[in-house]
């Protein structure tokens, strides 16, 4: 899951997005509101962490513009000042939740799991793809119900798959979303990430879930396949 981080105080932004990302997320990270607001209205992003006191426009503006265009992702509201009136504010711009500084991290990220939770109820909050299945919420991988253990990029990998699951992926694209990069065609970085994904959760002997498709990318597929590679165009 992806979660922008919209906070001026560079330790605090270090703090969050160092645990977010141990804890699974792909997280985007905006030192003033302006810049903020428009990675929010530009990609799509599972949940915003917002703070109020902002450089260039304040939270409660991000905020406000936000939801004017219509984008429901979910807030969470960071401030100093916890006043009722500074909570009343912001739950009343459409903010889901708040959270006053100083905090642990243990509790955004309760709360955090929380919204998503909420947030997916009328969706799905797991990826099912054969015997593999991603819990999006807690960010565990199971195979036969027997966890995967997998490191913050094999998941990321694994999620952007599977959500795109029947769809061939190219290597620019898979770059863009889970290293945030330009492509580098000289780079083997993906095939080797791919390489360790299929020795954790394809069994010997088993059809190949993630299929190479030689020139462009990969697909992952709910039956597997025991084609060769293939040549393809991208989209």
């Amino acid at each position: 899951m992806r979660i922008l981080v919209i906070e001026d105080e560079r330790k605090v932004a270090s703090f969050i997005k160092r645990g977010l990302e141990e804890e699974r997320y792909i997280v985007e990270t905006a030192a003033d509101g302006q810049i903020g607001l428009d990675l929010a209205l530009n990609n799509v992003f599972d949940a915003i962490v917002l703070d109020v006191m902002l450089p260039k426009l304040d939270g409660y503006s991000v905020l406000r513009a936000i939801r004017d265009e219509g984008n429901a992702t979910p807030v969470i509201m960071l401030t100093a000042r916890g006043t009722t009136e500074d909570r009343v504010q912001g739950l009343d711009l459409g903010a889901d939740d708040y959270l006053s500084k100083p905090f642990h991290f243990e509790e955004l990220a309760a709360r955090l799991r929380s919204i998503l939770r909420r947030s997916t109820t009328e969706k799905t909050t797991k990826l099912q793809c054969g015997e593999i299945t991603l819990d999006l919420v807690t960010h565990f991988a199971f195979r036969d119900e027997k966890e995967i253990e997998l490191t913050t990029k094999e998941y990321a990998l694994l999620e952007y798959l599977m959500r795109n699951k029947d769809r061939i992926l190219s290597r620019s694209m898979i770059m863009q979303h889970v290293w945030k990069h330009n492509f580098d065609p000289e780079s083997n970085i993906i095939d080797v990430y791919v390489k360790r994904i299929r020795q954790k959760i394809e069994k010997p002997g088993q059809t190949q879930l993630i299929t190479s498709i030689r020139g462009v990318g990969y697909r992952m597929r709910e039956g597997g396949s025991h084609e060769p590679e293939v040549e393809a165009s991208a989209e």
